[in-house]
């Protein structure tokens, strides 16, 4: 393993994970990417940093992020979104339609996929719209 590269799970590897574990990694992802993009606006106070990730962070960003995105998405990555809406999820958050539960979850999902097949100019080209749509 090179020293200065982080060797994510091979493509094939990634395929085989069920879409909530890359929902898992998603989220992680997503919610750091929110994290510094707020961050580098500007020192605030804690709860004002927490109040405007949740803006971002929701499920029903989320899934308006992914509705607004969809039509760019490559076939690859359409069928990753499907895999991510059908998993089945044991709940729901409090806030939440089933509806927008299951798209943020595929969202999630996406981004999960691209970070651990290390695609990350897609990724951040996915995830600035993501944020753009969420401050329109």
């Amino acid at each position: 393993m090179e020293k200065d590269k982080m060797i994510l799970v091979k493509e094939k590897g990634v395929l085989d994970l069920s879409p909530l574990v890359l929902a898992f990694i998603g989220d992680a992802v997503y919610s750091l990417y929110v994290r510094t993009k707020i961050v580098e606006k500007g020192n605030m106070k804690l709860a004002h940093l927490n109040e405007q990730t949740v803006k971002y962070v929701k499920a029903s960003s989320q899934a308006r992020s992914l509705e607004r995105i969809y039509d760019l998405l490559t076939e690859e990555e359409k069928e990753i979104v499907r895999r991510g809406r059908n998993a089945k999820a044991s709940t729901v958050p409090k806030g939440a339609s089933v509806k927008e539960y299951k798209y943020a979850t595929a969202f999630e999902a996406l981004v999960g996929y691209l970070y651990l097949l290390e695609r990350f100019d897609r990724l951040y080209f996915l995830l600035s719209l993501s944020m753009e749509y969420t401050e329109e």
